[in-house]
């Protein structure tokens, strides 16, 4: 165990000599520095974390009624009386450091708290303040301690601290820290060992406050690991589990499309397994499983169990990787490239093709190009389904003039009697040895509509686009494109962190509403580069529920001072008139990314 009591510690004038070198990038003479702490100096210089500085992050209030809160509270309210006027501090952490309860006995040391700003909302993880008990013990997953000169910023040089991380008795994830801090003077070499106890009273007290929910999801997750070998996923509203196979072989955004999957399933009811496309490329089986709570009209959860769907399985072809070109068409994102080799491979077939999508997803652009690809000098027409469309007419173009490719818009818009002429249009048209290849386009779950099931019976195949939200990376693709559409190609171009803001956006009106986004930013730069402060001030802020009109105004007025203090808060506050605590807290409440300083 890499620990040590102060009253063991170097003298601190040579820690304090070994800190000035460690930050000079001077050699740190061996034995000089503990290990643990060393290693956490170099993280901190990684992190660009600034040493003669405390600024940590502003995350705002973290679920103040968690269940890590509401099990912390009374071990820590009991421990708190027992401290009433004496210098140290209790603090309770979540996974990441930010700090969401803190008693103090003493009001000088709740002062230098408050100066240093280890109060709740403000993470003290070590990207954000470099070494020190909360954020090296988080970083570490062990009981970590940390004295005086020890910690980076030389504003902390002066506290001793002691963290030990928490782990959910259940699921065994790390949930947050307990954190004992006092005076450096004052340390002794209990610290560790009573927060190592105040840790594992919370941990007892998470087991008690467990409900019996998270208990039958739990023996139903391991009742599940022991019989299936693939992967594995425990869910409800409070945790998620997941088996070692899951974590080796699905990144992030493949589990939250599966979690996602789930959630509607368990929602609707739905019992049959589900075949799924992954936006890393994997193909999978999906069997979720409903989980009954303590009655059995209750919820517990629900455990997925889920499948690899090899190559050779009859069930789904291996999923292509190679671009395929389609002029006009734009896009290398796994879920878009497999859309459109889902599209060629129905044309190569023969198979009509029910065209699913949001609307502005880029239907007619797949279908235009597919065609130019294959009969770039043939004929293509497009049809709305509007009302009154006279479909008889079709047969009497098509005689005049062959037609290749057929796309009818929005189908789901069809009345029943409508669709019930078209598809006897389409019998007809279906019998002629020329018969053009034919999409129909509509919305997502039109499939199900009754008035369409006659229809759609002449499109044995549906190929599903993919919102631009799901493939935002082809963003740098599809922003030159558009610039080239509106007429700017080659006089406007996107910078990087104009881009990502873009990349954040949830796109709800997809390339439709990338066209009018950069329209308008052209309209502010003609020419040169697009930059964060000619996008929308939405494009700075992602909130995660509508804003009222005052909000919206505050909003915009909160990302318009940023930029004109080149992304300083506290210069930025200044001009809007507040602390630079409310501004952390909207700035955060908003979603809001500064520009870069």
């Amino acid at each position: 165990m890499d620990e040590m009591a102060p009253g063991t510690l170097l003298a601190d004038g040579e820690l304090a000599r070994s800190r000035v070198r460690f930050l000079t990038a001077e050699p740190v003479p061996d034995g000089a520095v503990r290990q643990t702490i060393l290693a956490s100096w170099r993280r901190s210089r990684e992190f660009r974390v600034e040493a003669d500085r405390i600024d940590p992050l502003y995350l705002g209030d973290q679920h103040p009624d968690s269940p890590l809160v509401r099990g912390a509270e009374p071990v820590l309210h009991k421990l708190g009386e027992q401290f009433e006027g004496q210098p140290i501090s209790l603090i309770l952490t979540d996974a990441s450091g930010v700090v969401l309860t803190q008693r103090t006995g003493d009001a000088d040391l709740a002062r230098h708290l408050e100066r240093v700003e280890l109060v709740p909302g403000f993470s003290y993880g070590e990207q954000s303040v470099g070494t020190n008990g909360i954020g090296t013990a988080l970083e570490d997953g062990r009981p970590t301690t940390v004295f005086g000169h020890e910690h980076y910023a030389e504003h902390l040089e002066n506290l001793a601290c002691a963290g030990v991380p928490i782990h959910h008795p259940i699921s065994g994830k790390k949930v947050g820290a307990v954190d004992l801090t006092c005076w450096y003077k004052d340390a002794g070499g209990l610290l560790v060992a009573l927060a190592r106890s105040t840790a594992e009273q919370i941990r007892q007290a998470l087991l008690r406050h467990s409900d019996l929910r998270e208990m039958i999801l739990f023996q139903a997750y391991l009742q599940t690991c022991r019989r299936w070998t693939g992967i594995v996923l425990a869910f409800n509203d409070d945790i998620v589990m997941m088996n070692d196979r899951a974590r080796q072989l699905l990144d992030p955004a493949d589990q939250s499309v599966l979690l996602g999957h789930a959630t509607e399933a368990l929602a609707e009811g739905r019992r049959t397994p589900a075949t799924l496309a992954l936006s890393s490329g994997l193909r999978v089986r999906v069997f979720c499983r409903r989980v009954p709570g303590q009655r059995a009209t209750d919820t517990a959860g629900g455990v997925l169990s889920v499948k690899l769907i090899e190559a050779d399985e009859t069930l789904a072809a291996a999923t292509p990787t190679v671009p395929l070109y389609l002029p006009g068409v734009v896009g290398s994102a796994p879920l878009w490239l497999r859309c459109g080799h889902d599209l060629d491979t129905g044309h190569r077939r023969g198979e009509w093709v029910a065209l699913e999508g949001e609307p502005g997803s880029g239907k007619l652009t797949l279908a235009k190009g597919l065609h130019q690809r294959h009969h770039p000098a043939a004929r293509l027409l497009t049809v709305d389904a509007a009302p009154g469309t006279d479909w008889d007419a079709l047969l009497r173009e098509h005689a005049e003039a062959p037609i290749r490719t057929l796309v009818i818009r929005h189908a789901d818009r069809l009345t029943a009697p409508a669709a019930t002429a078209l598809a006897a249009v389409l019998r007809t048209l279906r019998e002629d040895p020329g018969a053009p290849w034919v999409v129909a386009t509509l919305v997502p779950e039109a499939e199900t509509e009754p008035a369409l099931a006659e229809l759609l019976k002449a499109f044995p195949r549906t190929v599903r686009v993919p919102p631009l939200r799901h493939h935002v990376e082809d963003l740098a693709e599809l922003v030159p494109l558009v610039l080239s559409k509106l007429g700017y190609g080659g006089r406007l171009t996107c910078s990087a962190a104009a881009l990502h803001l873009l990349m954040r956006a949830e796109w709800p009106g997809n390339t439709g509403q990338l066209h009018q986004v950069l329209r308008v930013a052209a309209q502010r730069r003609r020419a040169g580069t697009i930059h964060p402060g000619d996008l929308p001030a939405e494009f700075h802020a992602v909130t995660r529920r509508p804003l009222n009109r005052f909000e919206s105004i505050e909003r915009d007025a909160i990302v318009r001072c940023l930029e004109d203090a080149d992304g300083n808060k506290v210069r930025a506050a200044k001009l809007l008139g507040i602390s630079r605590a409310t501004i952390y807290r909207k700035i955060h409440e908003y979603g809001i990314v500064p520009p870069a300083r």
